[in-house]
């Protein structure tokens, strides 16, 4: 009898499944495949390319800002292994002296703030600069204020990542991070 029971069912979903208007499954298949804007899809774009890496880690903003809080610092696979050790770097030197300060990385710098409005991706151009890198050029507005920068990326493993962030005046995040820690006795 239970088998029937379980036939009945399988039967019951088909027909009711039958009755949805033409292409309402493939939009439910798509959508549970397109992971939202967020940490995992930002990882999941990044072994697809620079161009769709770079989207992704915008998207994120675009969406609202991240959901997630952030990775510890130093520990953000965003960023490549060299910028990595110099955020954990500059940050443990920071907090070491006088029962903590404030890192030279204190805000968020994919979008330049530490404050998030409305906000959009304006422009965006890769270009590779060798087998393993390129270079994205964005522009984005943030709460009204637009801002360039360029994104320095390396193909680590399989995923793309940050190798640093030049700003509109050419000044480098991990240039500035190593100065901090030069001067901090690092």
């Amino acid at each position: 009898m239970r088998h029937f029971s379980l036939i009945g069912a399988a039967v019951a979903a088909a027909v009711l499944s039958s009755c949805s208007p033409a292409g309402e499954p493939a939009a439910k298949e798509e959508a549970a495949v397109a992971p939202p804007p967020g940490r995992q899809a930002v990882y999941a774009a990044a072994t697809e390319g620079a161009e769709p890496f770079v989207r992704a880690l915008y998207g994120v903003y675009i969406a609202g800002g991240p959901e997630e809080a952030p990775p510890a610092p130093g520990q953000d696979p965003i960023y490549s292994r060299m910028l990595n050790a110099a955020i954990i770097t500059d940050f443990n030197l920071a907090q070491g002296r006088n029962g903590g300060e404030v890192p030279t990385l204190n805000y968020d710098p994919i979008c330049g703030c530490q404050d998030q409005g409305v906000f959009t991706l304006d422009s965006l151009a890769v270009t590779p600069t060798g087998e393993r890198t390129a270079d994205a050029a964005v522009a984005f507005t943030n709460a009204g204020a637009t801002t360039r920068q360029t994104l320095k990326l390396i193909k680590e493993g399989p995923m793309w990542r940050v190798v640093d962030v030049i700003d509109a005046d050419g000044k480098s995040l991990n240039d500035t991070l190593i100065k901090a820690i030069e001067a901090q006795g690092g």
